[in-house]
Parts: structure tokens; sequence; C-alpha cells
């Protein structure tokens, strides 16, 4: 009885664990970021700090914290250095109205930082977490000029929320830029609705640090999606800008965002990086379902980022042997430029695979991927069979869903992809059981960082002579696998079926 009255959880935990688009940061995860920065930072009275989507204030709480215990010799008097830390460093720029005070209330002890209940006295409510109100800048194909947001979706009355955010609409970073943040640190709003088939959306994450890193700070902090690390939609400049860049400092990475985020899935994973305007060097790596293990890198040595720090080594001995990968013959994302709604038709000379099954298609209907028309064809679904790698129970992945052959006259949808065609059904069936075995799915789980499986997902899978067979063991003796490099693939890797035809 007296453990549960005793018992005071933090409020912010609790918001912490409810599921959202805008995911709220728990306390503990803001202050391992924290952890990552120099701590004689937070003894600098004239440091500045940022926090440009403000949700809960998490950031700026745990940072005063700090300041307030780092500061005593420079303010003994704890009401001065209340002051001083509240005026002169912490900054917030909200994401909502509803957000700007519950940021407030966290961080002045009341929503509004004039009210005789704020720890500090300020004139104007928003002390110095603000919200302005902002619209989109609609352009003629009725999407924003800066966040790609959908008219149709964001175009609202004053009742509702914008959802413009102020950080990366308009430009308006000059008044920024004279204030010069030393630390700029966020959780920020992950994407937005485009209007798109299927409730699609675009992500917008990546331009908050790519505003940050424009306004020139000592550092940039944030938690992010881990998808740009091989893939997602408008992400190829975020991608080669954080590889190319050796002020990356640091990158943690979870392959189960579950871990930063109890109760919440994001395809994909999580992470969470340290931008140091003064580091030239490569990037220290950890991957955190094996957390005392970290890389040292040179992220530029591959076109993505490596999640798998145990996985480096394995793909450092297959490359050596210089052969061709599988990405060069694998389709694009619309193998015959049938989208996914394409259904059969009540006759035709072909047969469409659907995600509902088989029908006819008119043959003068299909102008793109003639040449595989008359070929087997190895198919893949584009959805990875777990949530973009999470793991299950056991700590294995399936990786692939459907996989199935294609006989000539057969074509599919996008939902599918040709993973390669072959005059022969032997070939065909070769090729398929290789993408059973776990050498192979281990290595497109390397390439793979969201939801969808795509052409670059194959990029480390070697392309083979598909005349002959291939099991897992006659492939690790081939690239000379150790004991460790083969139990590692083992015990991340599910078997598949060995029939040939089923899924």
């Amino acid at each position: 009885m007296s453990e549960r009255l005793n018992h005071n959880p933090d409020v912010l935990s609790c918001l912490a664990n409810l599921s959202n688009d805008e995911v709220l940061t728990p306390p503990e995860v803001a202050n391992a970021m924290l952890d990552m920065l120099p701590q004689e930072l937070f003894r600098d009275p004239n440091a500045k700090f940022l926090d440009p989507a403000c949700k809960s204030g998490i950031f700026l709480r745990e940072i005063a914290k700090r300041l307030l215990d780092g500061l005593k010799d420079s303010f003994p008097d704890r009401q001065k250095r209340i002051d001083h830390i509240f005026h002169k460093q912490l900054y917030g720029i909200a994401i909502t109205e509803l957000t700007s005070l519950l940021a407030r209330r966290s961080l002045y002890c009341s929503k509004y930082a004039n009210s005789i209940y704020s720890v500090t006295s300020f004139e104007e409510t928003a002390g110095k977490i603000r919200f302005k109100r902002i619209e989109h800048t609609w352009n003629g194909e009725g999407k924003c000029q800066f966040c790609g947001a959908s008219r149709e979706q964001f175009d609202r009355g004053d009742e509702l929320e914008t959802h413009a955010y102020e950080f990366i609409h308009n430009g308006n970073i000059k008044e920024l830029e004279k204030v010069k943040f030393d630390l700029i640190i966020s959780n920020p709003p992950y994407q937005l609705s485009d209007g798109g088939n299927n409730a699609s959306a675009i992500p917008i994450y990546q331009k908050f640090a790519e505003i940050a890193f424009k306004l020139n700070p000592r550092y940039v902090c944030m938690i992010i999606p881990s998808r740009w690390y091989s893939g997602g939609r408008n992400l190829d400049a975020f991608r080669a800008l954080m590889i190319n860049s050796t002020q990356l400092k640091e990158i943690h990475d979870f392959q189960n965002a579950e871990q930063c985020f109890p109760g919440v899935d994001i395809s994909g994973g999580i992470c969470y990086f340290l931008w140091d305007k003064q580091y030239n060097g490569p990037c220290k790596f950890y991957n955190m379902e094996n957390p005392e293990i970290y890389t040292s890198r040179i992220l530029t040595k591959y076109p993505i980022v490596i999640r798998s720090n145990q996985a480096l080594p394995i793909l450092e001995k297959i490359a050596s042997y210089n052969e061709k990968t599988l990405d060069n013959v694998v389709s694009s994302q619309r193998p015959f430029g049938l989208r996914t709604f394409a259904r059969p038709e009540n006759d035709g000379e072909l047969v469409l695979r659907w995600n509902g099954g088989k029908g006819p298609y008119p043959r003068n209907l299909i102008t793109v991927g003639e040449s595989f028309i008359k070929k087997w064809k190895v198919i893949v679904s584009r959805v990875f069979y777990e949530h973009a790698g999470k793991a299950n129970s056991d700590g294995k992945v399936r990786v692939l869903s459907i996989l199935e052959i294609l006989a000539p006259d057969e074509i599919c949808t996008e939902t599918y992809i040709v993973v390669n065609s072959f005059d022969t059904q032997e070939e065909a069936i070769n090729l398929l059981k290789y993408l059973r075995t776990k050498f192979a799915r281990f290595l497109i789980l390397q390439a793979t960082s969201s939801i969808m499986i795509s052409k670059n997902s194959f990029g480390f899978v070697p392309l083979l002579d598909f005349h002959h067979s291939y099991e897992d063991q006659d492939l690790y003796r081939k690239y000379k696998l150790d004991d460790s490099e083969i139990s590692y693939i083992e015990s991340k890797i599910k078997p598949m079926n060995e029939g040939v035809y089923d899924a």
C-alpha cells in the first residue's frame, strides 16, 4: 500500500505513450539525447537553446534542470538563476496552440507565462515559447510550396489548426539567425497528408533538420524516423546531405521505435543524431539492438546507411567479389505500367496478377515492360512482410511477403516488382529458391529501412547464374563467411516455405 501511495509518475511519460502522428518524447529519451552533448554547455550562462517544434516542452524542461544545476556558481540566488535561464537562454516555437500551452505549463509551471503561477515573470503570455498561426502557400498543383501539404486537406477555417509549422514555412529565419543558438534540439512532426491515393503522406521531418543546419548553431540534435537511411519519398537529397556531412558525430538507431516511444509503431524505426559544427570525422553509429557495440564510420562508403554494425563485415566480404547485384535487373516500381487499383477485364489475352488474385487483361493496354511479357518472371510484393524490419518476439524477420513466379503472358500491378525474367522456368525457380535463402533476405534487409521494398533493396544481393540452384550453405561457403557471421544471419532471418510457388 505504501508503495502505491508513493508512486508519482511523470505526466510527460504518460503523455508520451499516446499514439499520434506527432509523437511526444519521453523524458528518458530527451535526456539520452542531451547526454550526447558536452555537459559544460549547461554551465555556460551565455548558451542559447531552441526547440523549433515544441509539443510537451520536454527538451526545454530537461535543459532547464541541467542549467539550474550548472549555473549555481554564476547565479547563487535561485530565483535570479531561474529568471536568467528562462529569459535569456531557452526558446521554443510550438507546433500548435494547444502544444504551446502544454510546453509553457511544463517549463514555466503555467500555461500563461505572465500569470501569478509562472515561476518567472514575463510581460507577455507566451514568454519565450511562441505560437504563430501560419497559412500554407499553395502552388498551382494544390500543394504547399514549403511543406508539400495538400490544399484539399489543409486549406481550413480559423477553427482548425493549419499544421503550417512556422519553422519550415515562408523562409522566415532571419529573426532566428540573429540569436546565434548553441543547440537546436527537437522531435519534429514527421509527415503531412499530400492528398494522394490511400491517404498518402509526405515526410517533413527532414525540413526541420535542414533549416536547423542553415541557422548554423554549434549543435543540432533531433529524433526522426530512420526511413531516410535508404529510401523514403523526397528524402534522397536529405540522405546525401547527412552521409556527406563530416559534422555528423553520432547516430543512435532503433529498429523498433517502441524502444523510444512505447506503444507507438513507426515503420522503419527511429533514430536520433548529434551534428557538431566543430567536429570533422567519422560518425559513431550505435544500433540499439546491441547498444554496447558501435562503429566509427565514414558514411559515404555506401550510398545508404547500414543500420546493423554486425552486418558491415559481411557486406564487405561479399562486395570484395566485385559481382553485379540484383538491383541491375530488378524492374521499376510499375513493371507493366499498371497502378495498384488496376483490375482484370472481362476478356483479354494476358493474365493480370493483382492483390486479389488473377484474371484476364487485354494485351493492347500494356505499353510498359513488354519485353517481360513472354518470359518467366519472379515477382515479390513491394510491402515488407514485417513492419519495415520490426522483428517478432523471436527476434527474427521474414523480410519478403509474397514471392511468386509468373508464367509467360502473365503480368502484374505495381503491388509487385519483377526481380528478374528468364526464357526458362528452371531459371525462374532457381531465382525464387535463391530469394528464399536467409542469405539473400538478410542482404535485402540491410538495404531497406521503410515499409516498402524497391529496386534499391536488392543493391547488396549478388546477381548469380540461375542455371544453378543455391542453398544457404552453398552461399556461406562461396563467400567464406565464418561461424559468427553465419550465426548472426541465422539469428535474424526466419525460414520460408520450401514449396516453389507458395508464399
